[in-house]
């Protein structure tokens, strides 16, 4: 056998593996022998017909078989001669080969790139102290009683946190907004809708901010900017002005702290929703900070070291970044014709950070490999345990799909060893707290 490394950039190869014709014969002599002692041909005993009729009779068979092993021996063989650590395979050359003649195969493989680590233990990273307030409590109290509002319509001029209903016309100097996005009436003309009036989280950016004061018949001009990247793009950037008239103004009227309230939020008492309330905020600015830490490990960590990336990695991580990107965007309620718009952009955006996430990714498995880092089957259980909470579906069931689909498989195993490595590089960490 006969191995040529041909270099396509610095983590891309060509393997040209030349096996000469008695090494092709000898591959095309085991697998008649296999043949003739299991074919079953008429008139002859299982193993017994004549070798020259077994290879005649499974000609095609027995052919792609031997395409099939030289291929593999060809593959297996210069990746032990050459030592090389296979990223990914990415594409085999199609070779004919037939008996008698030497075969020679190419095999473009992606190669894990050399580096060394730096320093990876003691980084400086900082925290923000956990530190729940008063009136972080109090915030949320208001936020569930809110969510157990009811609305009575008033005879008054609105106010904020009231409900308007109100109709409403947009132009864009003297021009109707209706012919500017005529496929987006919505942001044009509509003869009602509703809106928080002071919530800076309305449809139309800034017009709920300017609804207070407005008792039913009252009519305003009301001046709004979109802003830069709005998702309507002939409007993006534009000042717009909305004649508004008031409908109808309802009141938000918040439940009582009660028996009810406290026993429909596992509580027996004030205090002790206030203790639950208290807990959860600091759970979760734990568990902010936390992430926090494990982001600026990352960062410090990737500062340190420079190396080639290799292209199919950067890929693979950019297809995996686009596909979480149109997926939050749909789930927001961007129009998919508007994705389109500027998938050029999304694309772009999402191959810079498939970059940094993909050398992150080799570090990490190098310091895991080092570290001996794994992911275990209690790791795996926990990971299904959690998906089948998030989903509504059963443990079993979960656990019977993944059996089907390694690549998947893979895919958890490999995003545990990351999280743990992660949690390592913290935990070794020279972790100092902010300042309040």
């Amino acid at each position: 056998m006969k191995i040529d490394i041909k270099d396509i950039n610095e983590t891309r190869k060509d393997f040209i593996v030349t096996l000469d014709a008695s090494e092709v014969d000898e591959e095309h002599s085991n697998i008649g022998n296999e043949f003739a002692q299991m074919a079953k041909i008429p008139g002859f005993r299982p193993g017994k017909a004549p070798r020259n009729i077994v290879l005649k009779r499974f000609e095609k068979e027995i052919q792609e078989e031997l395409k099939q092993k030289v291929m593999a021996k060809a593959y297996r063989d210069s990746l032990k001669e050459s030592k090389v650590d296979v990223l990914t395979l990415l594409n085999v050359s199609e070779a004919e080969i037939k008996v008698g003649e030497p075969a020679e195969l190419t095999f473009t493989l992606e190669i894990r790139p050399e580096f060394e680590l730096p320093d990876y233990k003691g980084l400086e990273i900082e925290q923000a102290l956990v530190e729940v307030k008063p009136e972080e409590v109090d915030d949320v109290l208001e936020s569930l009683r809110k969510e157990k509002a009811e609305f009575s319509t008033v005879e008054r001029a609105s106010q904020e946190g009231d409900y308007i209903k109100f109709s409403l016309e947009g132009k864009i100097d003297d021009q109707p907004i209706v012919e500017i996005a005529p496929d987006k009436p919505i942001y044009g003309k509509m003869p009602q809708t509703w809106e928080e009036v002071g919530t800076s989280e309305g449809l139309i950016p800034g017009l709920a901010k300017e609804l207070g004061g407005l008792a039913v018949g009252d009519t305003k001009e009301i001046e709004v900017e979109f802003p830069k990247g709005f998702t309507v793009e002939t409007l993006a950037e534009k000042k717009a002005v909305y004649s508004v008239e008031a409908l109808e103004v309802r009141e938000r009227l918040l439940p009582e702290i009660d028996d009810e309230f406290l026993k429909a939020h596992q509580a027996e008492s004030l205090d002790q929703l206030k203790e639950q309330i208290l807990s959860s905020l600091k759970y979760r600015k734990e568990a902010e900070n936390r992430s926090s830490l494990k982001q600026q490990a990352s960062e410090k960590l990737a500062e340190k070291i420079e190396f080639p990336i290799p292209e199919s990695l950067i890929d693979s991580e950019t297809q995996s970044i686009l596909r979480q990107m149109m997926e939050r965007n749909l789930r927001m309620g961007v129009p998919q014709e508007e994705m389109e718009k500027n998938k050029e952009e999304l694309h772009s955006n999402a191959r810079k950070s498939a970059v940094t996430r993909a050398k992150l990714q080799l570090i990490l498995a190098k310091i895991a490999e080092i570290e001996k880092i794994s992911a275990d089957n209690e790791d795996i259980s926990r990971v299904i345990m959690q998906e089948a909470m998030q989903t509504g579906t059963k443990p079993e069931k979960l656990s019977k799909e993944l059996a089907k689909d390694q690549d998947r498989v893979r895919s958890i195993q490999q995003s545990i060893v990351f999280n743990k490595t992660l949690d390592f590089l913290v935990d070794q960490a020279t972790v100092s707290t902010a300042k309040s």
